[in-house]
């Protein structure tokens, strides 16, 4: 009898054993799932955030090459859905933040066509501020994905 009652125990312990290990095992996949999804997911609203050292005594020249150049060009971009522009008078900075309908529009960009944009901004402010060199320079590129 008592043995018949040990394995009636050891089966219960088994039993909760395999239901928690269960439960773990279903709850980290459930969490990669998730993430993987998130990771991947290619339709939502992405802001490109570009931040250029902009010394103050150029910020008008900048503004003005900002929206005589980029503003048409990505106005015309499939997916762009507007931009906005910061300057920080302290740390002489810039924050550009270019709003994408899904990072698929933003990346199906070839780069050749940026570059040949970027060129054109340059030779802009070289010509506007009559110096050899553009003196924006590119600090930061990144992505932001909105949350919630």
């Amino acid at each position: 009898m008592t043995s018949i009652k040990d394995l009636n125990k050891n089966t219960k312990k088994l039993f909760v054993l395999v239901l928690v290990s269960v439960f773990f095992v279903f709850q980290v996949n459930l969490q990669m799932v998730k993430a993987i999804n998130v990771d991947n997911f290619q339709d939502q609203i992405i802001t490109e955030e570009l931040r250029l050292k902009v010394p103050k005594e150029f910020r008008k020249a900048w503004l003005q090459a900002e929206k005589k150049v980029w503003e048409p060009w990505l106005s015309s971009k499939d997916g762009f859905l507007g931009r906005q522009l910061f300057w920080d008078k302290e740390r002489e900075e810039a924050l550009i933040l270019v709003n994408w309908k899904s990072k698929k529009s933003w990346k199906n960009i070839p780069m050749s066509e940026v570059n040949v944009v970027q060129e054109k901004f340059e030779d802009n402010v070289k010509t506007t501020l009559n110096v050899s060199k553009s003196p924006f320079q590119l600090i930061y590129e990144g992505e932001l994905n909105k949350q919630g």
